[in-house]
């Protein structure tokens, strides 16, 4: 049987969006994201007090109603779904509560500035490094100095020369979500 072209361009549009969604998910919470959590399994009045959208605080937390505060930071979205779980059915709120705690994907940026072809925001993906972060940014202006790349990281800098990255890739440094990367012209070295 023959597909038509629209039906599988559709095919193929729906599984990379549910496998971005899919990485979305699993990926590690932390400080800043933004999350939706919903509670079923629960008193029909009860589900609006308890579901919500929330940003998890600078210390990792999310203040559920009923409950309290609940470390969510480090965890992926299944582990953290359990833990709340278990504190409604330990503090004896709810008996069989089902939660799900999907993170907001918008929310998870990685910046890009300085001497590249396109600088802006990306979107976060686990399997995403520096070079793979400037390439989405349209790859290094001519005027990149490709040897101090900075990344700032929770308010650290760390300057790595990328030109090692092309000849051993394991050198590449994975970028978390909030990250920054600051590409300076070639010449002007100042941090």
């Amino acid at each position: 049987m023959k597909v038509p072209f629209f039906a599988s361009l559709f095919l193929g549009l729906c599984l990379a969006f549910s496998s971005a969604a899919a990485q979305a998910q699993q990926a590690t919470l932390r400080a800043g994201d933004t999350v939706d959590i919903r509670v079923s399994g629960i008193p029909g009045d009860e589900i609006s007090v308890v579901s919500a959208s929330q940003t998890i605080d600078e210390d990792g937390m999310l203040n559920i109603a009923y409950i309290g505060k609940v470390k969510v930071s480090g965890m992926d979205s299944s582990t953290a779904q359990k833990a709340i779980e278990s504190r409604l059915v330990s503090e004896k709120i709810f008996t069989h509560p089902v939660v799900t705690v999907g993170v907001q994907s918008n929310m998870r940026l990685v910046n890009v500035t300085g001497e590249v072809k396109s600088s802006g925001r990306l979107q976060y993906t686990p399997d995403l490094n520096i070079m793979a972060a400037i390439a989405g940014a349209g790859g290094f202006s001519d005027f990149a100095d490709r040897k101090h790349v900075k990344l700032v990281r929770g308010g650290k800098v760390s300057v790595y020369d990328t030109t090692k990255f092309s000849k051993d890739p394991s050198l590449d440094v994975k970028v978390l979500p909030g990250d920054q990367i600051y590409i300076p012209q070639a010449g002007v070295f100042t941090w």
